[in-house]
């Protein structure tokens, strides 16, 4: 024993080595780990095989179809949305910009058929036109609205709208997780510091007594897989809460779920669910004809309504044919303004629809194995790769350990 110990004194600094470098070893590799985890963001080098790519953004449509099932199974459905819409304050929020339109779109519509009869007509018989447009023109945008939420599985996709801007801006599901799981991966780093020094000093001490040419690789790789391994678990288990003695334990994600779900509500309202995105959703979305169709349809009635007056008069001077042609240019005007027109109802609906505080509250109520789902499949997918690099990178240092410094 005394040789053992007249040994390690010494070499002390060297043996007092091995728990500062498996410490960093430990370290070093978890926060490898999480960085492979989000980077690249695009694939890095020769497809499929040499090469990486960031596991999130490489799983995109898989994390994005992931957090639309939370969103829509537990937090909010399509229906509940538009239901938060009062399809008169629509119309009276758009009062103003269709006001500021119709008199562009009658005179392109006039001026593109009947440009001759047009310029004839006296300015009070345009003024009386433009009035009667403007006057029906919300009543119009309200029947539209109502035909939208009375037949929404057949007008609008939300799962749709969620995955497809996921997935065309990998940055911003990157930023989702790392927002929401910003603690837990501060801590994978953290724990491969702590779990490193102290698999090192058991290093130390089988060094003292043992010196096989095996140990400092195998030790090596231990290190770098169970500090991976280890800080994964404690992030999700346990899910309820456990005491023992004076000690509360319970997953550090699982403990954080109240002000996870202050996040998660906040990014989502803010670069997912947002008016806009949903109101692309209805414009571009797959169930975008149906709209177009469903718009047109009262579009044309409303012209036959507003001309029911004078139509003789219409058809007579401009020709039947001439006057269906002015009804559909009249539906394809207001479709083509419509991205723009509809911005104005943006801050109404942001209020209307309140969905930071939705989501934020319902994702407080979650059950343990449904809150859980929101983070855990970041991990999941591909964690087997993970927990290789980081016992691979652990081997290596191992091996350096051996051929270097006890050489």
């Amino acid at each position: 024993m005394e040789a053992y110990i007249n040994e390690f004194a010494d070499n002390i600094w060297l043996y007092l080595s091995m728990p500062l470098i498996s410490a960093v070893v430990g370290y070093a590799t978890n926060v490898i780990a999480i960085k492979m985890m989000f980077y690249p963001v695009e694939f890095f080098g020769k497809p499929p095989l040499l090469g990486w790519q960031g596991i999130i953004p490489r799983r995109a449509a898989k994390m994005a179809a992931i957090s639309v099932d939370t969103i829509t199974t537990h937090l909010i459905t399509q229906e509940e949305i538009f239901d938060r819409l009062d399809p008169d304050r629509v119309a009276g929020e758009l009062e103003p910009a269709l006001n500021n339109m119709i008199e562009d779109v009658v005179d392109s519509i006039m001026g593109q058929h009947e440009p001759g009869l047009w310029e004839s007509m006296p300015e009070m018989v345009k003024r009386q036109v433009y009035k009667r447009v403007k006057k029906e023109a919300p009543s119009l945008i309200s029947d539209i609205m109502k035909q939208i939420k009375i037949n929404i599985a057949q007008m609008y996709d939300l799962e749709d709208m969620v995955i497809t801007n996921l997935t065309k801006d990998k940055s911003l599901l990157n930023r989702i997780f790392q927002e929401v799981g910003a603690a837990e991966f501060k801590f994978i780093g953290r724990s491969g510091l702590y779990f490193g020094g102290i698999f090192g000093t058991f290093q130390m001490i089988a060094w003292v007594f043992y010196k096989g040419s095996w140990l400092l690789p195998v030790f090596g790789l231990a290190v770098g897989y169970a500090t991976n391994w280890i800080a994964l678990q404690m992030i999700f288990n346990p899910k309820e809460l456990m005491r023992f003695g004076p000690f509360n334990v319970q997953g550090l994600f699982m403990k954080r779920q109240d002000e996870v779900a202050r996040d998660y509500g906040r990014l989502v309202s803010s670069y997912v669910l947002t008016p806009a995105n949903i109101i692309e959703g209805i414009l571009k979305g797959p169930y975008s004809d149906k709209v177009f169709a469903m718009i047109g349809k009262h579009v044309q009635k409303a012209v036959d309504e507003q001309t029911s007056f004078a139509k003789p008069f219409v058809t007579f001077a401009v020709g039947t044919q001439n006057y269906r042609d002015m009804k559909e240019c009249a539906v394809s005007e207001l479709v083509s303004r419509l991205p723009e027109t509809l911005k104005h109802i943006e801050n109404y609906a942001n209020d209307a629809l309140d969905l930071e505080n939705t989501l934020s509250t319902r994702l407080q109520s979650l059950k343990p194995e449904e809150f859980e789902s929101m983070l855990r499949p970041a991990f999941e997918q591909d964690e087997w790769i993970l927990i290789a690099v980081g016992a691979f990178l652990g081997f290596l240092v191992g091996v350096f350990q051996l051929l270097v410094m006890f050489s």
